[in-house]
């Protein structure tokens, strides 16, 4: 198992009022899943994304990644594992804009020690394998949102990561690139065999997903296979008609 949930809560105090975002929730990921998760807003879902990502620390639960129980590390440790070991996808792509696209892609192994002249070649080779092989010197600025995207799947790729966490990958995307970027996480869990957790509020996006987890009031209400969830197949229709190549 690569992911093992437990029990998880999260509490946030505001002034005299406390808000209980997550419930005791509990999950298990193998490797090489796609899991999209859904639910309202207020539900809890990007609260236990940044929970599994180390950006933020439970009030109570376990969150075990490869055999490893990240909620009892140190906020060094915790710092190196993220950076080294899991992969974050963001609704605004968080690029440098001052970097080109091959240098932010590099970015995650230059701040673990490694030079240039050593990444570049990784680099590179992962700008191509999702089509932006000839836009790896152009800035952030010179790009379109779905290629600013890409450049972001290619850094969450970089350092050969456990897991993939994805916030609204396409929420900033119009629907025939966001569908594009959809079916590029998709073959890489399928093909590369990539583990990726995808926060959305999309049912089409979320049918890109192998399993489909609902949360409501911060618990889980569903857990299904996106086959017998309930998104339809007009849905995954439409995701077909909208995806291209790349």
């Amino acid at each position: 198992m690569l992911l093992e949930v437990k029990g998880l809560k999260k509490v946030f105090t505001r002034g005299e009022e406390s808000v209980e975002a997550l419930r005791g929730v509990s999950l298990s990921v193998e490797r090489g899943e796609f899991i999209s998760i859904m639910g309202p807003s207020g539900s809890g879902k990007s609260t236990l994304l940044h929970l599994i990502g180390g950006l933020d620390r439970p009030s109570a639960g376990s969150i075990s990644i490869s055999g490893q129980s990240i909620e009892t590390f140190t906020d060094q440790n915790l710092s190196v594992f993220r950076r080294r070991k899991l992969g974050f996808i963001f609704q605004f792509f968080n690029l440098l804009p001052t970097l080109s696209a091959l240098e932010n892609v590099a970015l995650p192994l230059l701040l673990d020690g490694q030079s240039l002249g050593q990444v570049q070649p990784k680099a590179k080779e992962l700008l191509e394998r999702i089509g932006m092989g000839k836009r790896i010197h152009h800035l952030p600025d010179q790009l379109s949102g779905g290629e600013m995207q890409r450049v972001a799947i290619a850094r969450a790729l970089v350092t050969d990561p456990l897991l993939i966490l994805a916030d609204e990958p396409t929420g900033n995307l119009d629907s025939k690139t966001g569908a594009t970027v959809l079916q590029i996480l998709s073959e890489l869990s399928t093909e590369k065999s990539n583990t990726i957790l995808m926060v959305t509020h999309d049912a089409k996006a979320a049918s890109f997903g192998k399993r489909v987890i609902s949360l409501r009031d911060g618990q889980i209400e569903k857990d299904l296979p996106a086959s017998q969830h309930h998104l339809t197949a007009d849905v995954r229709r439409l995701r077909e008609d909208d995806a291209g190549g790349f």
